[in-house]
């Protein structure tokens, strides 16, 4: 085992909050690592596709933001929380954009110099208003891409391939043995996402998450005595893809629904409003099908009818050209018939729980993004995960540096 390392803060995670996190520790003058399970590139956040959610349009406010996420949680979030995160939406969109993202404008929605700066804007499953920002249906893509090179430009160090095997206190903060490396911190930022992947192995079912995805940070951080809430609340996505092959497990973008998309059973029926909250509209996609009005794929998959033939071409191509060209490449363009979908398992709705300042029940011990639980309550709105990564991430890469340079 190598000798250990010394920096301020230590960050385990190389998604969009862990890299969110690193970046404002490090503009905050901590000297930063950042230790991945895998390569940088590996995470959920990277695969995330429909967009982000941030109140700009005119018609809409934080407020009505917080709203919508607190009935799509069943009022069952943490309000404090989803007000750090509504209200902290905009500037967070601007920082993205500071650094590189370019977010799909769209002269419908005005011009850029007005409020809504020209962003195209959709309206999502649980939102009373259009506030969904796109890149394309690459968004989470695009926010990774940027934060990375951010990452990368700074004085913050990787520590690629190297999971977090355990993590102690000590004296004056923590020793955490990450791969090879033995590395002590002054703080301890937790940004190691979900568990789905591990969860849809063992159920036996399709999973939207990277590999990565096993939940064993989480762990580690109850046996140090951190406190969780809603751990057993896991996210189906609506719509997974059920066929052809190559498209199964893959996250269809709620988008389509956003712009015109319904879902049908067997008989060419609605049978759920199709921009309703994730979990009713997966509900009701279970509830079809075990009432004998589903679809089967050719290889015997339960599915329903996602009718993408009412998506206008123009939105199609501006919102959704990554998924076209991904179901013409398996010999379906949905502009033409209805696709197969089903709900497959997506995200970690519960996980440690956290004050405003992303901080754990564990005194130097932070946490941000899907290992986080109360922004969202038992049930996330699409849009929002991105944007928690983005909000919580920057808070607590802020407030561990600041704690680091106290102790």
């Amino acid at each position: 085992m190598a000798a250990p390392s010394s920096f301020d803060v230590l960050v385990i995670g190389s998604g969009a909050s862990g890299l969110a996190a690193a970046v404002s520790a490090e503009r905050a003058g901590s000297r930063v690592a950042l230790a991945a399970k895998g390569s940088l590139q590996s995470c959920n956040s990277a695969k995330a596709q429909g967009g982000i959610q941030a109140a700009f349009g005119e018609d809409d406010s934080p407020e009505q933001h917080a709203e919508d996420v607190w009935k799509s949680s069943h009022e069952t979030a943490d309000r404090n929380l989803v007000e750090v995160l509504t209200s902290e939406a905009p500037s967070a969109i601007h920082w993205l954009e500071e650094l590189g993202v370019e977010f799909t404008r769209d002269s419908v929605n005005g011009a850029p110099s007005g409020r809504g700066r020209g962003y195209r804007l959709a309206r999502c499953g649980g939102a009373s208003r259009k506030r969904l920002l796109q890149v394309g249906d690459r968004t989470g893509h695009a926010i990774t891409k940027a934060l990375r090179e951010a990452f990368e430009a700074s004085t913050a160090t990787a520590l690629p391939k190297s999971p977090l095997r355990s993590l102690e206190r000590r004296e004056q903060g923590w020793r955490a043995v990450c791969g090879e490396h033995v590395i002590d911190a002054g703080t301890v930022i937790l940004a190691a996402g979900g568990r789905c992947f591990k969860e849809a192995e063992e159920r036996g079912e399709l999973s939207t998450n990277h590999p990565g995805a096993t939940g064993e940070v989480t762990q580690i951080a109850l046996e140090l005595g951190a406190e969780a809430r809603d751990l057993d609340a896991l996210q189906y996505h609506p719509n997974g893809g059920a066929w052809p092959p190559n498209m199964q497990g893959y996250s269809i973008p709620e988008t389509t629904r956003a712009y015109g998309a319904v879902l049908l059973n067997s008989e060419g029926e609605e049978f759920t409003d199709s921009l309703g909250p994730r979990d009713t509209v997966s509900q009701s996609i279970f509830d079809e099908v075990a009432q004998g009005r589903g679809v089967e794929t050719p290889d015997g998959r339960p599915a329903v009818y996602l009718d993408t033939t009412r998506i206008a071409e123009y939105d199609a191509e501006i919102s959704l050209p990554y998924m076209l060209r991904r179901y013409r490449g398996g010999g379906i363009d949905p502009l033409r018939e209805p696709i197969l979908t089903y709900p497959v398992l997506h995200y970690q709705n519960g996980g440690l729980v956290i004050d405003e300042a992303a901080s754990t029940t564990v005194e130097g011990l932070y946490a941000c993004g899907e290992i986080a639980g109360g922004t969202h309550g038992r049930n996330r709105m699409m849009g929002n995960s991105l944007l928690e990564c983005c909000v919580f991430g920057r808070r607590a890469g802020r407030a561990a540096a600041e704690k680091a340079k106290a102790a």
